[in-house]
């Protein structure tokens, strides 16, 4: 077990015990960041327009009907990047985004975080592996800050 107290609920030991205790297996350490809504956010010259999520066969929409409500979702009209916004997590409001492989490094994921904060009216919230560093960087010169970190249980 961790000897550090703020750490131990995050050990791998830990996990894997309460993971036995409860019967469900924890997913990924994530790193937990928060932005405050949208007003004063500048609108980035990157368009997202709203689409229906009907239908939609793309992993991360997928992903956030499995772990969100209320779920809407925006994706750039060339395609290349995706926005999902939910209520997560405690009801929370959550972003998730999605750049595709070959426009990636352009921008285009800080442009979708600048988004998801000028359509929130109240504070956002997004967890992030942080070995994603590429996310990670996006969000964070985006506004949003860390907060914390979390493991979710499924079933």
């Amino acid at each position: 077990m961790a000897h550090d107290p703020i750490a131990a609920p995050l050990g791998a030991r830990f996990l894997a015990a309460l993971a036995d205790r409860v019967g469900c297996e924890p997913g990924v350490l994530d790193a937990v960041l928060v932005a405050p809504p949208g007003g004063g956010v500048p609108q980035t010259d990157i368009p997202v327009q709203e689409v229906s999520a009907t239908g939609l066969s793309h992993p991360r929409v997928q992903r956030a009907f499995l772990h969100r409500t209320d779920v809407r979702v925006w994706a750039t009209p060339d395609g290349a990047g995706l926005l999902t916004i939910g209520r997560g997590v405690a009801g929370r409001l959550e972003a998730s985004l999605e750049v595709e492989t070959d426009c990636r490094g352009r921008g285009l994921g800080t442009a979708l975080s600048r988004a998801a904060r000028s359509l929130a009216a109240e504070p956002l919230w997004a967890q992030v592996a942080p070995a994603n560093t590429a996310s990670l960087r996006a969000f964070l010169t985006a506004g949003y800050r860390p907060v914390g970190a979390e493991v979710l249980f499924g079933s």
